[in-house]
């Protein structure tokens, strides 16, 4: 005898996740982001540290590099089909971000660069997320990531930012910005279709192809580095590079990509804390406000990504 299905014997469909079990995700989210900020803010420190002889391309150059070598284990495992298209952008996008950031610092001055670069990754990644994902931040998210950039001006912003940025300086800096962005935003889209332990290997390893090359145009040949130099490459690859966009990545299944970009901004403070206590900087007053005016605008982001969240999976 033929058995027949009854309704109650099919399989049932898939619930959607609850308003709690979604913003617990989301606040996961928020700790990846800000733990990679946490590792990106090193960076400068760990460059101040180390003798100046491995030109500024190379170090980005070389720092990519690393990590491409850091993922090696997950580009021997065997994978799913990749989203190719989206991986050479985003390659794209991470050479780009690191030669433009490096020569629009170097042109424009440290503070001016940085503030330019970080301060325009926010407000690039909003624009495109409202043009191209058709879902723009609510008002609440653009008062914290313009408190929080107006906080990254106030801390940069000293006597030591009196060098006169050029136009292609900051130029280079808005690219930077703007190519952080679109790296956020592919990615949050590949996320959905592959690991993104596989994501971020594959990125990387294009990413250091396509940049050792201008590093050599930009920089001239590599000049073998003392012991304390590659230590510096090797922390800047595994840890503030290969780990840290590791932690990002695996944060866009959870939050969206201009919350993404906006919660970077921890690491200006990161770098602002080692600063003070490890290289013995003593900022001013006003630094310290933009601290105080970065953090509460961070909050305000994350009140306005979670709040956003539950309205729109409240019941009608």
């Amino acid at each position: 005898m033929k058995a027949t299905s009854s309704p109650s014997s099919s399989p049932s469909p898939s619930l959607p996740a609850s308003p709690a079990t979604h913003s617990a995700h989301q606040l996961r989210g928020v700790l990846m982001v800000l733990s990679a900020a946490l590792l990106w803010g090193t960076t400068g420190t760990a460059q101040s540290l180390a003798p100046a002889e491995l030109s500024p391309y190379w170090v980005g150059a070389l720092r990519l590099l690393v990590a491409a070598l850091f993922f090696v284990p997950w580009l021997v495992r065997p994978r799913p089909a990749l989203p190719w298209r989206g991986i050479v952008a985003a390659a794209l996008c991470m050479s780009v971000y690191n030669l433009a950031f490096f020569a629009g610092v170097k042109a424009s001055g440290v503070a001016v660069g940085t503030a330019v670069a970080l301060g325009s990754g926010p407000l690039w990644a909003g624009l495109l997320q409202a043009l191209i994902s058709r879902r723009a931040p609510p008002l609440g998210w653009w008062a914290g990531a313009c408190l929080a950039v107006a906080g990254v001006v106030m801390m940069v912003a000293g006597p030591g930012a009196a060098q006169a940025p050029s136009p292609l300086g900051l130029g280079l800096c808005l690219l930077a910005g703007l190519s952080y962005a679109v790296y956020a935003l592919v990615n949050k889209h590949m996320v959905a279709q592959a690991p993104a332990g596989v994501l971020t290997a594959a990125v990387f390893a294009l990413a250091a192809v396509l940049a050792l090359p201008m590093a050599w145009l930009l920089g001239g040949p590599l000049v073998t580095g003392s012991a304390a130099s590659w230590a510096v490459v090797v922390w800047l690859g595994v840890m503030s590079t290969a780990v840290a966009y590791l932690l990002f990545t695996h944060a866009l299944k959870h939050i969206s990509s201009a919350t993404g970009v906006a919660l970077a901004l921890g690491e200006p403070v990161t770098a602002f804390v080692l600063a003070v206590l490890v290289v013995g900087e003593r900022p001013g007053w006003l630094a310290f406000a933009g601290l105080v005016l970065v953090l509460a605008g961070l909050a305000v982001v994350v009140r306005a990504e979670l709040r956003q969240t539950t309205e729109q999976q409240a019941p009608a």
